[in-house]
């Protein structure tokens, strides 16, 4: 089955805790639950670096991985990391990602880097390469002769170019952007590395000749944004503007808390997001964003696990639940 990769008792050296009560190579914080193999070394200078475009997604939904687990009990589900077993076999591990270029955030022990070189594939959400970043630009913008002012009012639309001073776009660029697109981008800091958590374990991974796999195609990825209505995209938008001005403090609460496992402070953020965002919305983005993605990339990494030693890296939010990544995997007897 699925369980945490590191038993407690290796990483304190005290008398081992029954299953119920291991939570997970990155665990609660709690004395006794020290981790010392996926440990993150936080710099002194605590600097943020914003991330790459791409990523807003992964924060965007981030705000709601709490909410989608809160009527979750099994305290186990709630790890992070996880060792894939299947007939007392290591297939492979799991690990929830946070998608930020957050220094904090892109340093791994020696272990937890020894544990990623021993497979033979790294899966994740969708491998960012040149092509794909090429095809992502064509999405995000209207074709000639349509545009984003006549679709969200001429104050919106000057509002929202104030809003995207600070990430220097070309005006021609934000008077083309789907209004998805523009709530994507004012949802990040402005960009500057693209050295993102998950691309830099990819590089990693490829360094050491794993086989990189993208558990899902960039039009699949996009699709639950695309097929959005329009109304619902406009009021995400107008939140994005709203709070255009604390992208950077939101997003540096949520590595934070990432950091620390710290489950009560990101239930908090959830709630006051789940609040803005409404009902409908958020519903919306649980079974469209989320639920419906876990089961398509679950589907090709249960392919590939099939033959091959997987480390899947996801972000953290399609690990739990009754649909998650970890339900889905021990529904298929791992």
């Amino acid at each position: 089955g699925l369980k945490p990769p590191v038993s407690t008792s290796i990483t304190t050296g005290k008398k081992p805790l029954k299953r119920s009560a291991i939570r997970g190579i990155l665990d609660s914080g709690n004395k006794g639950c020290e981790n010392k193999v996926m440990r993150f070394k936080i710099p002194i200078n605590n600097q943020r670096n914003p991330r790459f475009f791409i990523l807003a997604l992964g924060l965007l939904l981030s705000a709601l991985w709490v909410a989608a687990i809160a009527d979750e009990d099994p305290r186990d589900d709630r790890s992070l990391f996880w060792s894939i077993y299947k007939d007392d076999q290591r297939m492979g591990y799991l690990l929830g990602t946070i998608h930020s270029e957050d220094p904090r955030v892109l340093e791994f022990s020696e272990d937890f880097l020894s544990k990623l070189a021993t497979n033979k594939v790294f899966a994740m959400e969708m491998v960012p390469d040149a092509f794909t970043l090429e095809d992502l630009t064509n999405y995000m913008y209207y074709p000639p002769g349509q545009g984003l002012e006549p679709v969200i009012g001429p104050e919106r639309f000057h509002a929202l170019e104030a809003a995207l001073s600070p990430y220097r776009v070309p005006p021609e660029f934000i008077s083309r952007m789907k209004p998805w697109a523009a709530m994507m981008t004012l949802s990040t800091p402005p960009p500057e590395t693209g050295f993102f958590m998950d691309l830099s374990l990819s590089l990693r991974a490829s360094g050491n000749g794993l086989e990189l796999v993208g558990l899902e195609t960039l039009e699949q990825q996009l699709s639950f944004l695309e097929n959005m209505p329009v109304p619902m995209q406009v009021s995400l938008l107008d939140q994005a503007i709203a709070e255009s001005g604390k992208v950077g403090e939101i997003h540096d609460q949520m590595v934070n808390a990432y950091l620390e496992n710290n489950l009560v402070t990101l239930q908090a953020m959830s709630d006051e997001q789940l609040r803005v965002v409404g009902e409908s919305a958020s519903a919306y983005f649980i079974e469209s964003g989320i639920n419906e993605r876990n089961h398509r990339m679950a589907k090709t990494l249960l392919n590939q696990l099939e033959s091959k030693t997987v480390f899947v890296a996801v972000g953290a939010l399609h690990l739990p639940g009754e649909e998650g990544m970890i339900n889905i995997l021990r529904e298929h007897g791992y």
